[in-house]
Formats: structure tokens, C-alpha cells, sequence
């Protein structure tokens, strides 16, 4: 990569570790915000059940806007939104002004995952290596933004944490300003333009046109598979630190403090396990990308999700050591995050350049919107049946996404 990609992978890729921080911050605070707004879990979870809604089905109409106007403007946007949103929850006066603040982020967070990675699959020659590092940034917001913000909240009032958080996405879009997304690569047309070097405008009829192309070219059946590899996504994280405690509970007795502390629980050795389990993702992200860009990224999904699904059905007789279960979740942990690059790949291969933030904005419907059902669906399985049925459904769902990436393979057209 030269200079200028470069720098367009370090702004993307620090975009997408604040929206997964900003995402993941919120379940943190929660536990503050029950007794400062005198509030219920269930009326938060309402709340939060609108913020991560929008940023699910937001998606879609943020493509839309990307191919009109362009990858980098959408950015600059989100981080501004998300910024502005956290400032809002900072002095949110009462439950009904911090929903309006929730909401406001999840709107405007919906809009990076269609403008980042259609920027990156358009202007970065080595693109999977770049969706890559994209993905190791997104791993890192992942997993220490939600720690740091549980770490700031043990010395400083929640208020002055959440106006605290808005200023890393204030850098970040200052750092955006700098870049020039026209100077990067030789990869494809430049970013968000139609054939002829033009924004397309915003109409039905153009989204219509450019949703048959898609489906000319059979992203219906890439769709199917980000949707398959949203649902194992939602379904394996929703409860793992849960199961993750109560496994090693059963494992090893260790009291990292006093168990009568009020912070004991958040000391709990099965969130240290699944931040590692999250963590370790990062050497998933840098794989998938590598493979990427050496192999058609369908035929690598294809083999990754058969590993998910045989990591899944030796999870529960992984659990009888310390040192078999830990292998195998951090396995697990590798290998779903070695798919994310490599499906993003996929998508862009399958999808011409003049629709392709359409075609990101229909995935992460899929992945997010979809995928969402994942934690009904874990959480259905082990109040009715028990772990080990879980992890036989998720070694389904992998065996049903290798099944879709096959028939890409077989039946969908590449356009790059």
C-alpha cells in the first residue's frame, strides 16, 4: 500500500474501533443508569433495543447515501453523530432525553459500515489485506473500549466519562480531514462514483435499478451467507461470558477480590476470558485478510465456516480442562473473526463498484438487522434445552454458511 492508502486504512479502520466502542460502552453503563434515572431494566432495555435497532436497519439507507455522496463525507458524519450523541447522554436530564441521545447515536453509527468498507473495497489495490487491518480495529473497539469504559467508570462520575468519550471521535474526524480518498491506488473506480465519474442521485428508481443489478449477479446468495454468519456472530456472543464463568466456575476457584466487595462482579474470570476470546480476533482479522488477497475469499469461507462449525461441536467436550477449554474458545474467537474480512471480500467481488455501498448496506442488514435474531435464538435454546443444544445449533448455522458460501461459488456472478 502506498502513502495515501494507508492512511485512508488508519482513518477507517480507527472509525470502525469507536463505533464498536461506543456499542459496546452502552451495556456497561447501564448498571449506572438504572438507579440515576430511577428506571427499570426493562424500560433500558427498551432504550437500548432503539439504539442498536437503528444502527441495524440504518444500514441500508446509509448504502443508499453513500453511493450518492460519496464514502468519506458518511464518515465524517458518524463520528460527528456519534460524538454529538455521547455529549447528549452526558447531560441527559431524564430517561426520554437519554433514549433521544441512544437513538441519535445508533442512527448515525448505522451509516460506517456501508461507507467505511465501501471506501476501502473501491480505493485500496490490496484490499483484503486492508479490510484486515480494518477489522483489527474493529476488534480492538471491541474489546478494550467496553474495559475501558468499566475501568473509568471505577474513578470518575458516569457523566464525565460518556463527554470523555465523545473526544476520540472528535481526533479521529480531525484526522479525516486530512485525507485525500482520490489520491489512493489504481483499485477501482474512484469512491461512491458511477460508471461515468459522477454521484448517482438518490431515487427510487435508482435504488430499484441498482438492487436488480445486484440480484442479476445472485447477491442473494452472498446475502444469504452474511446473514448465516451474522446469526452464528450474535448467537455464539450474546451469553458466552455467561457460559464462560460458569464453565470455569466449575474448573478453577479464582477470587480476584474480596467476593463481599461491591466490585466483585466485575471481576468475574469469565469476562477476562471472553475479553481474550475477543481480543485474540485481531489475529483473526489480520488473517482473513492475508487469505484474501491469495485465494478467492469465497473458497476461504467456505473452509472457515466448517471449522466454526466442528470448533462448535467440540466445545462442550472441550470443557472437561482448563486447558482444552480455554484452546478451544480461543480458537473459536479466531476463526469467527478470520471470516469477517473475508466475507467483506466476498461481498465487493460480488457486487459492481456504482452499488457497492448499497450492496454493504443490504449485508449489514443481514449481519445486524438478521443476525439480531441470534440473541433470541441463544437465549430460547438455553432456557429450554442447555448449552451443549447451543453449540449443536451454531455448529448448524456454520454448516448452513459453508452450504451458502458453496453455492456463491457456484451460482453468483463476480463483478471485479
Amino acid at each position: 500500500m502506498d502513502a495515501a492508502e494507508r492512511r485512508i486504512v488508519k482513518f477507517t479502520a480507527g472509525s470502525h474501533g469507536l463505533v464498536h466502542t461506543y456499542e459496546l460502552s452502552i451495556p456497561i453503563l447501564l448498571t449506572v443508569w438504572v438507579g440515576e434515572f430511577s428506571t427499570t431494566a426493562a424500560a433500558l432495555g427498551v432504550v437500548v433495543t432503539l439504539g442498536y435497532g437503528l444502527f441495524g436497519v440504518g444500514a441500508l439507507p446509509g448504502g443508499i447515501l453513500v453511493d450518492s455522496f460519496g464514502s468519506k463525507p458518511l464518515i465524517l458524519a458518524c463520528l460527528a453523530g456519534m460524538a454529538g450523541s455521547f455529549l447528549l447522554v452526558s447531560v441527559s436530564p431524564t430517561l426520554p432525553v437519554l433514549a433521544a441521545a441512544i437513538a441519535v447515536w445508533g442512527l448515525t453509527a448505522s451509516v460506517y459500515h456501508p461507507a467505511g468498507l465501501s471506501l476501502l473495497s473501491t480505493s485500496i489495490d490490496q484490499r483484503g489485506t486492508a479490510l484486515g487491518y480494518h477489522g483489527i480495529g474493529g476488534n480492538l473497539g471491541i474489546a478494550l473500549g467496553p474495559l475501558a469504559t468499566a475501568l473509568l467508570l471505577l474513578a470518575f462520575d458516569w457523566r464525565l466519562v460518556t463527554a470523555a468519550l465523545a473526544l476520540p471521535a472528535v481526533a479521529v474526524a480531525a484526522y479525516g480531514l486530512t485525507v485525500d480518498v482520490d489520491d489512493a491506488g489504481d483499485a477501482a473506480e474512484p469512491d461512491g462514483a458511477s460508471d461515468d465519474g459522477t454521484k448517482g442521485e438518490v431515487s427510487l428508481q435508482s435504488i430499484l435499478s441498482d438492487t436488480r443489478l445486484l440480484i442479476a449477479g445472485g447477491f442473494l446468495i452472498v446475502f444469504a451467507f452474511v446473514t448465516f454468519s451474522g446469526l452464528y456472530y450474535r448467537t455464539f456472543l450474546t451469553f458466552l461470558p455467561d457460559l464462560l464463568g460458569d464453565v470455569l466456575g466449575g474448573l478453577v476457584d479464582v477470587q480476584l477480590v474480596d467476593p463481599s466487595s461491591p466490585y466483585a462482579d466485575q471481576f468475574n474470570v469469565g469476562r477476562y476470558l471472553y475479553v481474550a476470546v475477543l481480543t485474540v480476533g485481531v489475529f483473526g482479522q489480520y488473517l482473513g485478510g492475508r487469505i484474501a488477497d491469495r485465494v478467492p475469499p469465497e473458497w476461504g469461507l467456505m473452509a472457515l465456516m466448517g471449522v466454526l462449525s466442528a470448533l462448535a461441536l467440540l466445545f462442550i467436550p472441550a470443557t472437561g480442562t482448563v486447558a482444552t477449554f480455554v484452546a478451544v474458545s480461543l480458537a473459536l474467537g479466531v476463526a469467527l473473526f478470520t471470516v469477517q474480512p473475508l466475507s467483506q471480500a466476498t461481498v465487493a467481488a460480488y457486487s459492481p463498484s456504482e452499488a457497492r455501498g448499497l450492496s454493504f448496506g443490504y449485508t449489514y442488514v443481514g449481519i445486524f438487522g438478521i443476525g439480531a435474531l441470534g440473541s433470541t435464538l441463544a437465549g430460547t435454546v438455553l432456557t429450554r434445552a442447555g448449552p451443549r443444544e447451543l453449540f449443536v445449533v451454531l455448529a448448524v448455522i456454520a454448516a448452513l454458511g459453508a452450504l451458502s458460501a458453496t453455492a456463491v461459488t457456484r451460482f453468483a456472478t463476480r463483478r471485479d
